[in-house]
Order: structure tokens, then sequence, then C-alpha cells
């Protein structure tokens, strides 16, 4: 009878522990996303104040004022700036993925000569700074005349060794046994890709994909680089706000918010599947 209310009393201090730490857990969870989503709200609180309450200190904008992104609407085509970057962003994610989609299962799934050498040079070109090929680019891109066009911004950006690497440690972790199965069912290579391995990979394709969106949708240095107009993508036309006499702060904080919605109606959409992807990143 003791040694029951011993280990029936281990098991409560056990489980006291364990719902301790969960609390503490969500505690520090509850207050990160709180410090990461006070900016946020700040730029919408901001766009949102009248013109003359721009500087103001209050949480809670009032009244409310859309005359900042009446102004911003005036001032440059802001339609216009988000389906160009959406277009800049869609094209370089989609050729990012695909082309990474090929490369990592090649690296995962062949084996042929110097492999391993040919894996380290490609994630050797990871390590290369972006400053020391930004000039061989810009003249390449000059020869081709594509200086000044959207297609310019894209096709440096084509490959990704971040996404080559994520893919190949998903693929490495795949089944053989399914490809076996598929071999002997006569499938090719290509067919065992798109019908066997692909369907398999949708949440980490998800969570690479909005990564990849989200790297090329926040791009400023480089189409800085190619474009001269500041009404051609959303991030040169917040140029537009600052000047020699200060910054028009209303309009900026305005197409910076309307810059956001695309971001998150993304990740609204795969939620569920970035969400699997990690749970299953951490599975064997």
């Amino acid at each position: 009878m003791t040694t029951d209310a011993q280990e029936e009393s281990g098991t409560e201090v056990r489980q006291t522990g364990t719902v301790i730490q969960r609390i503490r857990g969500h505690a520090v969870l509850i207050v990160i996303a709180f410090l990461c989503a006070v900016p946020i709200y700040w730029l919408f609180a901001t766009s949102l104040r009248r013109p003359e309450d721009i500087y103001s200190l209050s949480p809670f904008p009032w009244p409310l004022s859309i005359e900042n992104y009446t102004d911003a609407a005036a001032k440059v085509d802001i339609l216009g700036l988000l389906l160009n970057t959406l277009g800049v962003a869609v094209a370089s994610a989609t050729a990012q993925l695909l082309i990474a989609l090929l490369a990592s299962y090649a690296f995962a799934m062949y084996t042929f000569r110097f492999q391993k050498v040919l894996y380290l040079a490609f994630v050797g070109t990871w390590l290369v700074p972006f400053q020391v090929t930004m000039l061989p680019n810009y003249v390449l891109l000059y020869q081709l005349g594509l200086i000044n066009t959207l297609a310019g911004v894209v096709v440096p950006t084509l490959s990704s060794v971040l996404a080559v690497l994520m893919l190949r440690q998903h693929m490495t972790s795949f089944p053989k046994e399914l490809l076996a199965a598929a071999r002997m069912d006569g499938r090719s290579s290509w067919s065992i890709l798109w019908t066997v391995v692909v369907p398999n990979l949708r949440p980490a394709l998800a969570a690479l994909s909005i990564l990849l969106f989200i790297n090329s949708w926040n791009e400023y240095f480089w189409p800085a680089v190619v474009l001269q107009r500041s009404n051609s993508v959303l991030q040169l036309g917040l140029r537009s706000f600052m000047g020699t006499e200060g910054d028009d702060w209303g309009p900026m904080m305005a197409v910076a918010g309307m810059a956001c919605l695309p971001v998150f109606v993304l990740y609204i959409v795969l939620q569920r599947h970035i969400v699997n992807a990690f749970v299953r990143s951490g599975l064997k």
C-alpha cells in the first residue's frame, strides 16, 4: 500500500511539473508573439491616423482616417506596383522551386561520379557574398539588354542553394521502398518524381515556397541596382515618399501595410502544409 501511494504521489508530481513546464513554454511563446506583432500593429495604426496625428504615441488611432491611403494612391500607381512585385516574386519563387526540385532529386536519388564534389561546389556558391557576383550579373544583363526590365530582376535569382539543401534533406529520408516499387511497375524517373515523390513532399514544398516568395517579395537591393524607375516594384515605390525635406510617413506606412497583405494571405492559405512540414522535419 505504501509503495502504491508513493508511485501515485510521484506520478502526480511529474504531471504537475509537466503542466508547469507547458505553462512556462506558452507564456514565453505569447511574449515572443506579442513582440513580433507590435511593429506590424504599429505600422497599420500609423497608416490609419490623420496626417496631423502621425507622430502621436497613442496606441489606438482615433479618429480613423484613410487619407494616407488616398494620398499614396494619388502619388504612385499602387495596383501597378503590386502586380509587378507579385509577378517578379511568383516567377522567381516558381523557378527556384522547380530547379531545386530537379537538382535535389538528382543529388538524393542517384549515384554518379564526382557527386560529392559537385554537391560541395554547389553548396560553396552559397558562401559567395552577393556583392561579389553583383557586378558580373549586372554586366551580363547589360549585354543581354535586360537592364531596367523586370526580367533582369528575375533571371539572376532562378536558382536557390537554400532550396536545394532543404529539399535534398527531405528526399534523403524518403522511403526507398516506394521508389523501388515504382520502378518495378515500369515507371520512368520523371514519372516517379511527379507521381510518387512530389505528392509526398507537399508540406515541405509549401513551406519552402512561402520562404522563397517572401524572400523575393522583400528584395530591395537587387531591384534597386537593375531598375532605374521608382514606379517599377513596390519596394522601390516606397522611395517616392522619401525626400530631402523629410519623409512622408503616413502614405509610406499605408503602402508598406498593403505590401504585407499578400504575404499574410499566402501564409493563411498554406498554413496547414507549413505546420505539417515542420512536424515531419523532426520525424525519420
